[in-house]
């Protein structure tokens, strides 16, 4: 019988490419990954790895367990769950990441109302962007993320993860008040796609779905300003200096010297919550039912 362990560590090195990264991601020494990986080759009879220069490289042998060995992780993480959903008592712990503004405005929300409804659950939280907490899911170091889709840039989700819809929002173009077109019910992107624009700095997903919504409309944007929040994105569109798209979600507070004007075609993002498939306890159903009824409140 093969060591639950020593596959471990080998699916560690064979998705981080080297035995100090896997060592880190196991929360053990470069030491002890390598003493496994070596009992490991001793137990199985052939090589499992080989030097790449400053990394190892897997062999045939070692591709071959390392991925039958994820496979037999998840089936076991699967069965645990499947055991524990058996008690319906919500206890244990609960770790929630999400990106900023649902951070901010929704999950306080939800984390107070699981405390009330279920005193033995630890909750835990931390904030990232969706393109840091979902590799964070199929890590298992969160058991649920708030995540987000945009129509125009479509989320690509592992296949071993489960996603709920739990909020749609949109975003709104942002004009300083004596703009001409600050005063309309609505502005058609095309009116507004040619404009001076501010927006997270190169690289973050908000910069590339500007980039490739104005794009769509034919626009190579004109990104002045790189800011990487909100509220120093609308400073700017104060001093007539820009256009922000800013979602609604995430609009706090908005100057007087500021109009907010719906934009055509409607530029509308899906709010997911995440999870592994193979995570479906009783305490990540209680995170989901209090995601969507604390998501529920902000859209009423």
């Amino acid at each position: 019988m093969l060591s639950l362990e020593r596959l471990r560590a080998l699916c560690a090195v064979a998705e981080h490419g080297s035995i100090g990264a896997a060592a880190r991601a196991l929360h053990v020494t470069p030491s002890g990954v390598s003493q496994q990986l070596g009992k490991f080759e001793r137990e199985v009879g052939v090589t499992l790895l080989v030097p790449a220069g400053r990394g190892v490289q897997l062999t045939d042998a070692g591709r071959l367990l390392a991925r039958r060995g994820q496979e037999a992780i998840s089936l076991l993480a699967q069965a645990e769950s499947e055991v524990v959903s058996l008690d319906r008592d919500v206890v244990g712990e609960l770790r929630i990441g999400s990106f900023s503004s649902a951070g901010r405005v929704v999950v306080p929300t939800a984390v107070a109302t699981l405390r009330r409804r279920h005193p033995q659950l630890t909750v835990s939280f931390s904030a990232g962007e969706t393109e840091e907490l979902i590799p964070a899911i199929v890590r298992r170091e969160l058991d649920l993320a708030v995540v987000d889709s945009w129509v125009t840039m479509p989320l690509h989700l592992p296949e071993d993860a489960v996603h709920t819809l739990v909020h749609r929002d949109s975003a709104d173009v942002a004009l300083s008040r004596d703009h001409p077109l600050a005063s309309r019910d609505h502005v058609d992107l095309d009116e507004i796609a040619d404009m001076p624009w501010t927006t997270w700095k190169k690289g973050a997903v908000f910069h590339t779905w500007l980039v490739q919504t104005l794009r769509s409309r034919g626009v190579e944007p004109d990104i002045r300003y790189e800011v990487p929040e909100f509220a120093a994105q609308l400073e700017f569109v104060a001093h007539g200096l820009a256009a922000a798209l800013v979602p609604r979600l995430a609009r706090v507070w908005v100057p007087d010297t500021i109009a907010i004007v719906p934009v055509r075609p409607t530029l509308e993002r899906e709010i997911y919550a995440l999870r592994r498939a193979d995570n479906d306890r009783p305490t990540v159903r209680a995170g989901i039912e209090a995601l969507t009824e604390a998501f529920a409140g902000i859209g009423a």
